[in-house]
């Protein structure tokens, strides 16, 4: 079964996805980027250029390199080449997301998003999907 993370009120939805994927690349793991095609343009500009440091090799779903890319960019999503991770930044909830094994959703801080977001934990709540919420908003603890 499809492991689902919420990540919600995160205030810079592209610079937190990018931070997500370096980190899920770092690790590893194969990622796909689902979301609207002007969205998806300027996350990939984004990937390029966010951190001097990091080269996160990514195309589109469409590239003749999709395939052996660990970081794929779709609006749609048939025809992948990898099923390990998918971001979610669309309002909706993806057909295809039990193909793979993890979906986090990124949900930003305004009141529009927050409702989709909703909409969509309700959605895979009663499906019955396990679900974990990380609150950007609320404090992380202190370790003293």
């Amino acid at each position: 079964m499809t492991r689902i993370d919420f990540h919600s009120n995160v205030p810079d939805k592209l610079g937190y996805v990018c931070r997500l994927v370096r980190k899920a690349y770092g690790a590893g793991q194969k990622v796909v980027v689902h979301g609207q095609p002007p969205q998806l343009a300027e996350l990939d500009a984004r990937l390029w250029t966010f951190s001097p440091l990091d080269f996160l090799p990514h195309c589109g779903v469409d590239s003749p390199n999709a395939a052996v890319t660990p970081i794929v960019l779709a609006a749609r999503l048939d025809d992948l080449p990898h099923h390990q991770l998918l971001i979610n930044l669309d309002a909706q909830a993806p057909a295809q997301f039990a193909s793979f094994e993890r979906l986090i959703e990124v949900v930003g801080a305004g009141a529009e998003d927050r409702e989709a977001g909703r909409e969509r934990y309700r959605f895979y709540r009663e499906r019955g999907y396990p679900l974990t919420h990380h609150d950007l908003s609320q404090p992380k603890g202190d370790s003293a």
